[in-house]
């Protein structure tokens, strides 16, 4: 998958095929085809975007969206500790490809599902991080964390191996700062 995703952290168990199978007749309200793949995963294509709560996009640009189980989550070697528990399960949205027109869509899809599933929003990174250079690496990220810190709602930085033994962070928030990420000019998710 070549576009954006995020990570949907579930505090309480549920199959990922509860979970799949509760969301399809909801999707099929707004999106079209809904497919269940060989591998489980659901396929969908957002059909009509007003129903996410945008009026004027036009989802022709949109490409394939799908829903998939992460094996990962919890794992060993993030940090969680800024969390009363870690996560259970972390079901995956991501887009097919790129664009605006498909940040935006899992964006809004991303806020749709977590209300739906009472989640908590994983980024897959950090939000408002371009990496230019390793000597720039400090002041973007400086900078990424001033722009994160100006939006209501709660998010966390969880750091994780990356390899070789160094650490790096992404960001989890919750509904609240997603809503208020999705209206901030500079909304992208982390690709």
């Amino acid at each position: 998958m070549a576009g954006p995703a995020v990570g949907l952290w579930l505090f309480e168990h549920r199959s990922f095929e509860e979970i799949r199978d509760g969301v399809i007749p909801w999707l099929e309200t707004f999106c079209g085809p809904v497919e269940t793949e060989a591998d489980g995963d659901l396929a969908f294509r957002v059909r009509e975007s007003a129903s996410l709560g945008l009026h004027a996009l036009e989802t022709t640009e949109g490409g394939m969206f799908f829903l998939s189980e992460d094996d990962c989550i919890p794992a060993d070697d993030e940090d969680y500790s800024d969390f009363s528990l870690p996560p259970v399960q972390g079901p995956i949205l991501a887009a097919g490809c790129s664009g605006q027109v498909n940040h935006i869509l899992l964006g809004h899809l991303a806020r749709a599902f977590a209300q739906r599933l009472h989640a908590t929003i994983d980024f897959d990174g950090v939000l408002g991080y371009t990496p230019d250079d390793r000597a720039e690496e400090a002041a973007d990220l400086a900078r990424a964390r001033a722009l994160v810190a100006t939006l209501p709602g709660t998010v966390r930085e969880v750091s994780y191996d990356t390899g070789g033994g160094d650490r790096w962070i992404r960001h989890v928030g919750d509904l609240q700062f997603l809503r208020a990420w999705l209206q901030h000019p500079d909304f992208r998710l982390v690709k």
